[in-house]
Formats: C-alpha cells, structure tokens, sequence
C-alpha cells in the first residue's frame, strides 16, 4: 500500500501529496495530468472505431471508384401510329400514338412504345408523356431499357425531358441511369445520350 504523507501547504490554493517519492502539486498538476489521460482514451478509442470501420464490408462500399459517365450518339427513325381511345381516355380530347423506333450509331437497338398527347399540335401548344422499350446494344453492352418523356410546346418552343427509367435496364444494362437529347433538324432526327451502367462483378 502506498504511504500518504499529509500535504503541506505551500499557498493558500496549493497543496502537496508524497506518494513514493513522487510530488504532485493540486489542483494544477493532477488536473492536467487527469486531461492527458482523458484525451489519450479518447484518441485511442477513436483509432480502434476507424480501424474497425476500415474492416467492414461497407466501408469497401464506400472506397469504390463513382461509376464513370458514359456517352453515345447517333440518328434514328421513328413511326408514329394513332390509336384508338382506350377506356381511361374515351370521351377526351387526350390522343394516343404508338412508337416504333430504330436507333443507329452507339445506341443499335429499336424500341417501341406509347404516347399520350393533348392540346393544340398544329398550333405548336401542346404537351405529351411517353414511354418507350428499347432493346439492343449499347456500346457494346447488350440489353434493354425503359424511357421516359415528358414533353411541352408553346407557340412552337419545345422543352423535352428524356431520361431512364429507374430499374428498367436488362441484361448487361442492369442499373442504367442517364438522360438523352433529342434534335429534330429538318426532319432528321439525331440523339445524344449521357449514361452510367455499374460495372459487372
């Protein structure tokens, strides 16, 4: 057992304990000596969460590289069909158009699909909603994939939104995502498209 010595007082706020020879000064010495200790358990216990983390599967997760942007462009045709009224839209003046499409260049695939158009075409004020089904290649890469249009017109001024649909890619295209740009000059139609497929395990 160690031997206690009682303290001498050096101050009025200071005293002073033998403890097998060793002097230690309060509050000054043994407060400072208490935070030492204090922030040594801390960072150690801080290094051992990190290391742990270092050792889980998600932490492999988080280390991997962003899934690189890809792009592709080319041309295609399309055929527009009018269909006839169905049961949700008879007795409106929303149109139905079925799509048959065939892409060229890095995208070699056809699609088809369907389009829900009101307004005033003819007069350049309308707005329309598609989805289409592509199957083919894409740069290599087999497989399908869904599209999704949201389209408006005002007095001939076009906006266009075209973008994957989450979840629909097949194939060596499974996890797709990205959006594609339409141009239609003079009557021929030309697209890009800005993509990412996750690599294959």
């Amino acid at each position: 057992m160690p031997i206690l010595h009682r303290p001498k007082l050096s101050g009025p706020f200071k005293s002073q304990i033998m403890m097998r020879n060793a002097t230690w000064d309060f509050p000054g010495q043994i407060t400072m000596n208490m935070r030492f200790f204090k922030s040594l358990f801390v960072c150690a216990g801080l290094c051992h969460s990190l290391w742990a983390l270092s050792q889980h599967p998600a932490a492999t997760l988080l280390r991997k590289e962003p899934v690189m942007l890809r792009h592709a462009e080319g041309t295609f045709t399309v055929k527009t069909a009018s269909l006839p009224p169905d049961d949700a839209t008879a007795g409106t003046p929303i149109s139905r158009f079925g799509l048959d499409k065939e892409f060229h260049g890095g995208l070699e695939a056809a699609s088809k699909g369907e389009m829900l158009g009101a307004g005033d075409f003819a007069k350049g004020s309308a707005g329309y909603v598609a989805i289409e089904q592509i199957i083919g290649t894409l740069n290599g890469r087999s497989g399908s994939f869904a599209l999704q249009h949201i389209g408006a017109m005002d007095s001939g001024k076009v906006q266009l939104s075209v973008t994957v649909v989450q979840g629909s890619g097949t194939g060596e295209l499974v996890g797709i995502t990205g959006s594609m740009t339409i141009t239609d000059v003079a009557g021929r139609h030309s697209y890009t498209f800005e993509y990412a497929v996750p690599d294959a395990h």
